[in-house]
Parts: C-alpha cells; sequence; structure tokens
C-alpha cells in the first residue's frame, strides 16, 4: 500500500515538473508568434492582461505582472506614446488612473490572440490525429479544473 502512494507520489511529483516544464516552453513560444517586433514582452504582456480582464491601475499592473511599480510604468508610458492604451481616471476614486485598451490596442489586443490560436491548431494538426486531439482537449480540462482548486 505504502509503495502504491510512493509510486502515484512519484508519478504526480513529474507530472507537475512536465506540465510546468512544457506549459513554460509554450508560453515563450506563443509570445514569439503573437509579438510582432515593436512591442517588448512586457508590453505585450500588459496588453493582454487588459484585454482578458479590463482596465487597472499601473500598481494593480504591476502586482499582477510580478514586477517593480516603475517596472510598470515604464511599460504603460510605451504603450500608451504607442496609442494603444490611455488613462482615465477611477470613478471610485480621482485619485487613481485606470489604464484601458483604445480601439488601436483592442484591435491589436485580438489580432494577436487570433495569431497565437491559428499557429498553436496549426501545430496540433501537423503532429497530432483525432484520437491524440481528443486526448488534449480531456487534458486541458483536466488541467482548467486543478487550475481552479
Amino acid at each position: 500500500m505504502d509503495e502504491e502512494k510512493d509510486d502515484v507520489a512519484g508519478l504526480a511529483a513529474r507530472a507537475a515538473h512536465d506540465t510546468r516544464v512544457t506549459f513554460g516552453r509554450l508560453r515563450r513560444r506563443l509570445l514569439e508568434v503573437a509579438v510582432a517586433g515593436d512591442l517588448t514582452p512586457s508590453q505585450a504582456s500588459v496588453l493582454a492582461r487588459l484585454g482578458k480582464s479590463g482596465p487597472a491601475s499601473t500598481s494593480d499592473l504591476a502586482a499582477a505582472e510580478r514586477v517593480r511599480p516603475q517596472s510598470a510604468a515604464k511599460t504603460v508610458a510605451a504603450l500608451e506614446a504607442a496609442g494603444l492604451v490611455e488613462r482615465h481616471p477611477d470613478p471610485s476614486d480621482g485619485r487613481r488612473q485606470l489604464v484601458t485598451l483604445t480601439e488601436r490596442g483592442l484591435e491589436r489586443h485580438r489580432g494577436e490572440r487570433r495569431a497565437r490560436q491559428e499557429w498553436l491548431a496549426g501545430a496540433l494538426r501537423e503532429r497530432c490525429d483525432e484520437a491524440q486531439l481528443r486526448a488534449v482537449v480531456e487534458v486541458m480540462a483536466l488541467l482548467d479544473d486543478v487550475a481552479g482548486i
């Protein structure tokens, strides 16, 4: 019985390691696909976060991106200079500024998301048969469930 628990624990540890490594590689590859040469990975990440989560303060973005507030402020300033984001007073606290996507920023976010989706779908089609694609869908549902714990 203890041997079975050890086997399961070892298998879970390997699955956790392999998942983490693979998702890291996949994330980097998706960023390469989506980021046109004029945005840094940090800028692309903030653009994606705003597209997914909506308006946020620079300090909220810094916390979410796990960077210093000064770094987030530089990233936001560069995105603002490129016309991809704009700042507005927070309706609930006029002292705070919320960063939002401009129409151009929203279009860029959607285009990059579409490019990532198309690249990944093509890569999966090239390498997987129908049974493997179904397995990927099942595993992603399981991992989504684990992430929601």
